[in-house]
């Protein structure tokens, strides 16, 4: 194997993949939010604080109960 040639998963090996998820474009819009409230308004600039960081809470929660819940080889590659 050269150095160009990356290792493959043996044949038959499930690969990983996450589901979809609104969260990119909840946290797009609530950083939007915020930076938009900066210029126009409070009430704007703290809608937008609060939804980036529930948003990214909850994003990183999911995360982590998604590779919680790998089987212990999954990362062996």
């Amino acid at each position: 194997m050269t150095e160009l040639e990356k290792p493959v998963a043996p044949a038959g090996e499930q690969i990983h993949l996450p589901g979809g998820s609104l969260h990119p474009l909840l946290l797009t819009v609530g950083i939007t939010f915020t930076l938009l409230g900066v210029t126009i308004s409070r009430l704007l600039l703290i809608t937008g604080l609060v939804l980036t960081v529930v948003v990214l809470f909850k994003w990183i929660q999911e995360a982590r109960q998604e590779m919680a819940s790998l089987p212990e080889s999954h990362s062996d590659h």
